[in-house]
């Protein structure tokens, strides 16, 4: 699978719809992104394998993985049965991306790693490749259980120094694929302020929050929309070198494969596909 991501993704809400009337659309704007040169999709929110039809029927190398699909939405033999009418579509095309979501947003929410667990031993036994899914993962349990039930982890929202910690717990063999976020302004004001709008909601979940105090942040990082340390840290703005050296920090830092997310002041299910242009013109 490491092969078949290459280098860098694109991150998108915008591509994930129910909406028929979009699948068009949709289409169109994956088939672009395969010619721009991205490796693979990553379906924002909560998507399930169904997300995934209309980009993989519109494309012939990309991989579309779900970025994250909440076990807590989707029952386990729901997704399996999904899961094995797509790879016998496509095979080798389609990443199960997996998480816990966060104990705020359903009401379900339980034991997270024990229920992951479970989720998991569901999978195998319906005949899921663990190679074929990985794990939304920032702790080292759950790192852990990346490296020895799954393809690997896509940690959501992180630093390049939790990367460093991702890859020395999961070793050299499993994918490792964080998010990252960009913003295509080199006005610091306007860039940050873009980039606290879109973190808004990140820092009322203890899960982020936690994990931020952990890497050396403070409380008073985490107050007024965030600090502006805790924005660099976070987002990718700025001109193309700083954008670009701040991409490939990850690299160096472990990463195989990075999902970019471009953030904007426009709808966050929107298709940036200029913004895509952009960016993949200063990855060359």
């Amino acid at each position: 699978m490491k092969a078949s991501v290459g280098r860098y993704g694109i991150w998108s809400l915008g591509l994930r719809s129910e909406d028929p009337a979009r699948r068009g659309e949709l289409a169109e704007a994956a088939a672009e992104l395969e010619e721009l040169g991205f490796g693979a999709v990553w379906l924002g929110g909560s998507s399930g394998v169904e997300h995934a039809v209309p980009l993989l029927g519109a494309t012939s190398r990309l991989v579309v993985a779900t970025g994250i699909q909440s076990i807590w939405q989707y029952e386990a033999a729901e997704t399996a049965a999904r899961f094995d009418a797509l790879e016998t579509s496509h095979p080798g095309r389609f990443l199960l991306g997996l998480g816990v979501s966060h104990a705020r947003l359903t009401d379900r929410y339980r034991r997270p790693y024990s229920a992951m667990v479970e989720y998991l031993d569901a999978l195998d036994a319906a005949g899921v490749p663990a190679e074929s899914r990985v794990l939304a993962a920032l702790g080292p349990k759950m790192l852990e259980l990346s490296r020895d039930r799954a393809a690997g982890a896509h940690p959501y929202l992180v630093t390049p120094e939790h990367t460093t910690l991702a890859r020395g717990i999961l070793g050299d063999a499993p994918l490792l694929a964080p998010e990252a976020k960009v913003v295509l302004d080199t006005d610091p004001e306007r860039a940050r302020a873009t980039a606290r709008q879109a973190l808004a909601l990140y820092l009322t979940l203890p899960n982020y929050t936690n994990m931020f105090l952990r890497f050396g942040f403070t409380e008073d990082d985490l107050t007024n929309g965030g600090s502006d340390q805790l924005i660099d840290a976070l987002f990718a703005w700025g001109d193309e070198q700083r954008i670009r050296e701040r991409i490939e920090a990850f690299h160096a830092a472990g990463a195989d494969h990075v999902a970019l997310q471009l953030v904007d002041d426009g709808p966050r299910d929107a298709l940036p596909r200029a913004a895509w242009r952009r960016l993949a013109e200063l990855l060359r």
